[in-house]
């Protein structure tokens, strides 16, 4: 369909005089229907750098502003800058917009609730003044089911400094995130146009797109060029062909301008957009369009570092870190290149399951699928799994059984005493970083939150500087044998010692079974521990009788009873804990705690109140840890009182879509966030690890409001 110019026009016109006379600038029925506001990227300027500034747009729930392209009616936002002589703007930086659909058959692009238009400003080499002003003037039409024009004349005034430090940075990421794609590669995708009279056709073939179930084309015609609504074909061999209705006097015209949009629903979370020019497609690749300049990279990866170390410290792998050191103990005394190897053999486990991890999210987000840091927490099925595991550890620990080949094997192969303890150090170094999932330490939620939404190659290097940070300790000390002298000796202690670490393990089996509850509910505790149960007869009976001493009859007989009692075990309790059903996430919160949801939060948002939300997960221990010793603690729960501040708690535990959008809209890979809905102000986000001080100071620079009864 194509709707010719003067009938939009008509539309827009009757829409606009329909409201023109109850209605004064941008408010209407006592509403304020766009919030208009102009933010830097940059806390001071310095003379001669670009910086960027951008139009945020905040619209009333259900009303939207225009793209660059309107579609068949409305029109686009405008910036009009008065800038000091020898300063340039840049051209306007369009995030992807939404497809609408007006009644009529009306199909609009643009945007809801939230927009930020970028433009680089760029200040000549010298600038004599302490401070500069950049005054610009703002236009745009705002639409739900009649049309308002409105504009605001804005100002923003910045230092000169000669150093400068980001500013706003979360907002700024999110939306550059969401600008269009260079066009890739030739072997990513290839594009070519076609005429038929009055039809334009484009045909995409890509692989890559294959992955994505929505595929749209949205157009940017020049001059007095009409276009219709496209549609899409999709044929073999990751083939899309676009038929894009035409009304041109130009009968040369053989191309069009526009992006081709691509994502798992259509206007939904995560979609990525590839611009396309008349001239061709451009010559930059995907990867180097998303790779960033090789400071910022280098930040990141120290962040990750950094958030890898500090991992080692975190409650949910403190059991098997014991574990490690008690190693250590074991070897003081022995050879250099015995400890070195024993060591290393760890530090290969840690590197083992980053590496696989790291490939598993680089192959789920080829697929389209939302990637995460902990996502397998998020299954209940893993968690059932790990509890077995760490209960085998445990009951390790205790002397129920041991780990032991057969003599023959023994006998086979040479030195593989020395091998067995290796491959022991190998599965504890993945058994390590497995507990450590769970938890997000400082700078890790911003090196993650950063590689997720580059190329594959930058993920992996990232989860190798993690591996490489929380190995670190384990590889000076193996490689500093001398060092090991601080430790204890050898002895007979070292027995007790040992079975008193099955004991921090069976309290790490306590919290998967209290994850596992709150995922799915009491019964799958129980049907649980009723599988934990046979597991432990069975390695039970593998302490006594699966023995090198027993007689080969008895051995087997004990193998077969065991893997009967496993197998059999794990299918008829698995079913019954299949059967059980997922926690909603609506259970009742303590004190004056609320269960969130996004309607929940723009509700309170639109009657002008303060909302703090704490995004968590009952799996999460740095959430708990915070919860526990910051957010209950009487001073902060006074504070939120004494300001009438609104709580949300925002449970992630099986991994809800909805928090999923809005922790990447906050660029955060998982959970914990925090962030605080100042009244008018811009969402503030909060550090992964809290103190009271940090948010009490915080609270005290929002507002001295005080709620009274």
């Amino acid at each position: 369909m194509i709707v010719r110019p003067y009938f939009a026009a008509t539309f827009l016109f009757l829409l606009v005089v329909a409201v023109a006379k109850p209605i004064s600038g941008q408010t209407y029925e006592g509403r304020e229907l766009v919030k208009a506001q102009l933010i830097a990227d940059t806390d001071a300027i310095a003379p001669g750098k670009a910086f960027t500034v951008g139009l945020l747009l905040r619209m009333a729930p259900h009303w939207h502003t225009y793209w660059k392209f309107s579609g068949d009616a409305g029109l686009p936002s405008e910036i009009k800058w008065t800038l000091p002589p020898g300063w340039k703007a840049g051209e306007i930086q369009w995030p992807i917009p939404l497809k609408l659909m007006d009644p009529g058959d009306i199909q609009t692009y643009g945007y809801e609730n939230e927009v930020l238009l970028m433009q680089e400003i760029t200040p000549p080499a010298s600038v004599a003044d302490s401070s500069a002003k950049l005054s610009a003037e703002a236009s745009w039409l705002v639409c739900e089911r009649l049309c308002i024009p409105g504009s605001a004349k804005l100002q923003i005034e910045l230092p000169v400094a000669a150093q400068t430090a980001p500013e706003n940075e979360e907002l700024f990421s999110r939306y550059r995130r969401s600008l269009p794609q260079a066009w890739p590669e030739d072997k990513i995708a290839s594009a070519s146009w076609t005429r038929n009279g009055s039809e334009m056709q484009l045909a995409v073939e890509s692989a890559a797109l294959t992955n994505y179930p929505v595929t749209e084309f949205f157009p940017l015609p020049d001059g007095n060029l009409v276009v219709g609504h496209p549609q899409a074909e999709r044929g073999a061999a990751g083939k899309i062909t676009f038929r894009v209705p035409i009304e041109t006097p130009d009968p040369k015209l053989s191309s069009l301008n526009g992006i081709v949009v691509f994502g798992q629903d259509a206007n939904g979370p995560g979609r990525n957009a590839w611009s396309l020019n008349r001239n061709g497609p451009a010559s930059a690749t995907i990867l180097s369009a998303s790779l960033p300049d090789a400071s910022g990279m280098g930040k990141f990866l120290l962040f990750g570092f950094l958030g890898g170390f500090i991992l080692n410290l975190m409650p949910c792998v403190l059991p098997v870190i014991s574990l490690k050191i008690f190693g250590f103990i074991q070897h003081a005394g022995e050879s250099r290149g015995r400890i070195l190897r024993s060591g290393l053999a760890f530090v290969a486990g840690i590197f083992a399951w980053f590496l696989g991890l790291a490939l598993l999210l680089i192959m789920l987000k080829s697929a389209g699928r939302e990637i995460t840091w902990a996502f397998q927490f998020t299954n209940s099925y893993f968690v059932l799994v790990m509890s077995a595991v760490v209960l085998v550890f445990a009951l390790n620990l205790f002397g129920v059984f041991e780990i032991s080949l057969p003599q023959s094997t023994n006998r086979g192969l040479l030195g593989w005493t020395t091998r067995e303890g290796d491959a022991g150090s190998f599965f504890q170094g993945v058994f390590a970083t497995v507990l450590a999932t769970p938890c997000t330490a400082p700078f890790l939620g911003t090196a993650l939150g950063f590689a997720f939404t580059q190329s594959g190659w930058v993920i992996l290097i990232m989860f190798l500087s993690i591996a490489a940070g929380m190995s670190s300790p384990y590889l000076l000390l193996s490689a500093q044998p001398a060092w090991l002298r601080l430790l204890p000796k050898p002895g007979a202690w070292m027995e007790r010692v040992k079975q008193l670490m099955g004991f921090f393990l069976l309290a790490t089996l306590l919290f998967l079974l209290w994850v596992i509850g709150a995922e799915r509910g009491v019964e799958a505790i129980i049907w649980t521990a009723c599988f934990l149960l046979a597991l432990s007869l069975a390695c039970w009976m593998k302490g006594v009788f699966l023995v090198p001493t027993a007689s080969a009859t008895a051995r087997l007989v004990s193998s077969v009873l065991v893997l009967v009692i496993v197998i059999g075990s794990g299918l008829y309790f698995g079913a019954k804990f299949s059967s059980t059903k997922i926690a909603s996430g609506e259970t009742p919160l303590a004190g004056d705690w609320r269960p969130f949801t996004p309607e929940r939060l723009q509700s309170e948002l639109a009657q002008g109140h303060t909302v703090f939300v704490d995004f968590t997960a009952a799996w999460c221990l740095t959430c708990k840890f915070n919860e526990a010793t910051v957010l209950e603690s009487n001073a902060v729960r006074e504070a939120f009182q004494r300001r009438g501040i609104i709580k949300f708690k925002a449970d992630w535990t099986n991994a809800d879509p909805a928090i999923t959008k809005i922790l990447k809209q906050f660029g955060r890979p998982g959970v914990p966030l925090y962030v605080l809905y100042p009244r008018g102000k811009d969402p503030i986000v909060f550090p992964e690890l809290l103190t009271k001080s940090i948010i009490l100071d915080k609270l005290e620079t929002i507002t001295p409001y005080v709620a009274t009864e």
